[in-house]
């Protein structure tokens, strides 16, 4: 790979009005900086990220999911500004790409239509029918001679359409020359990157507009921005699952996480939310179920269950207002209104309404094994640990404190007594 990426991710964010980096921020459950990181990884084997505001803690997250990422610390107090982001270090290959660490919604295609040609600067240039607020980028026998802020427009520039979308391919020379000869000398006494493109011109440079889609380029500064841009990308991850084969009842429902990934014919009914990297293969999540960070295979789950990080459901059915935490399944029937924690179950094996697997004492998690062909019946609670073999009955109401044997009946019950007309005597209708 023949090009250099640098990723600007050291500002402070104050519009997001958050103690969480606004790179940090997720979208659709990744952070914002790492869509950009997977986008540029794509393109790239040299990946630098510019970093000041938080920057150990931005570091630590990006060293956490990413290897190989170079980290470059700006000296915001001396130079401030997107060029002073630039200042004091030199990029590998000959070209560098420079783009925003909140840009989440980039994609690969739009990069590379970035680093093609020859120009010493290929400029991304959105055009908007309504410019009104951006600097125009003045065009001419079709390269670029100015970037102009609207207030220093003439009547005649502010009918101009294009505009900068802040992503940059720049010859290694070209920045090598003129970043170390910026200046600060404007209003906000910042370090500009944009006035490399004066520069370059001046110089009789070749700069290219490169027309980029408003919607790749979106910069995220606010909550609301964040809300946009998670709207986008859950369009552009269900349109393209949808392509592949998962049908969807009512789309614009459902929430599927970045990570997430189908296998066969799936069905994913309206309110449904797939969280994490969860692994879907030919199954059917019913209206309103929650799935986190787990494997469905071959299964039915809801309405309205839940299931929680590192699952594993395999030909299994469980109903509505069940909820399955860190335990496999396999072959298991759970219709209804059950707990299921830190638990192995085998194929036969069916679960009564009201049934919960008490894995928790107050200090530590304990297993709950059951084997193949057990019934559990309803309202029992499993006091883990304890392991049921397989062919056990477990009468309703039983609370299990003991290992039981094949073959066993299992049963905890008060024998019950009936106090002759105690309610007339209580409500005195007697």
């Amino acid at each position: 790979m023949s090009i250099s990426v640098v990723i600007l991710a050291a500002g402070q964010g104050t519009r997001m009005k958050s103690t969480t980096p606004k790179v940090l921020h997720e979208i659709s459950g990744k952070s914002m900086l790492f869509h950009a990181i997977d986008a540029a990884q794509k393109i790239s084997d040299d990946i630098t990220v510019v970093l000041y505001h938080q920057a150990a803690r931005i570091q630590a997250e990006i060293e956490k999911h990413y290897e190989g990422i170079h980290f470059h610390m700006q000296d915001a107090e001396q130079y401030p500004g997107t060029g002073g982001a630039m200042k004091g270090f030199s990029v590998k290959h000959t070209k560098a790409l420079i783009l925003n660490g909140d840009m989440p919604l980039v994609t690969m295609n739009a990069l590379k239509s970035l680093i093609q040609g020859d120009a010493d600067i290929n400029m991304s240039v959105i055009k908007l029918d309504n410019p009104s607020g951006y600097g125009r980028v003045v065009i001419l026998n079709g390269n670029v001679q100015e970037i102009v802020e609207e207030k220093d427009c003439i009547p005649a520039q502010k009918e101009i359409q294009t505009v900068n979308a802040g992503v940059y391919c720049v010859k290694k020379e070209i920045l090598d020359s003129y970043i170390p000869a910026l200046n600060n000398h404007n209003a906000q006494a910042e370090y500009y990157l944009t006035d490399i493109i004066k520069m370059a011109v001046d110089d009789g440079k070749i700069v290219h507009p490169v027309i980029v889609d408003e919607e790749e380029f979106k910069g995220v500064n606010s909550k609301l921005d964040l809300a946009h841009a998670e709207e986008i990308l859950q369009r552009r991850i269900k349109t393209a699952w949808m392509k592949a084969g998962v049908s969807m009842r009512l789309p614009e429902t459902i929430y599927i996480d970045s990570r997430a990934t189908f296998e066969g014919e799936c069905l994913l009914e309206n309110g449904v939310s797939i969280q994490g990297a969860s692994h879907i293969i030919t199954s059917h999540i019913k209206t309103n179920s929650v799935i986190e960070d787990s494997h469905i295979e071959n299964s039915d789950v809801g309405p309205m269950g839940r299931v929680r990080p590192n699952s594993k459901l395999i030909d299994t059915h469980i109903g509505n207002f069940v909820e399955v935490k860190k335990s496999t399944l396999t072959g298991v029937k759970a219709g209804h209104l059950a707990y299921l924690g830190d638990a192995t179950i085998e194929e036969g094996s069916n679960i009564g309404a009201g049934v919960i697997t008490c894995n928790y004492d107050g200090k530590n998690k304990y297993q709950t094994k059951i084997g193949k062909n057990v019934f559990v019946g309803s309202d029992t609670q499993l006091v883990a640990p304890v392991t049921i073999p397989d062919d056990v009955m477990i009468a309703a109401g039983t609370t299990v404190t003991k290992d039981a044997n094949s073959g066993d009946l299992v049963l905890s019950r008060t024998h019950q007594k009936s106090i002759k007309n105690f309610f007339y005597k209580f409500f005195r209708k007697a």
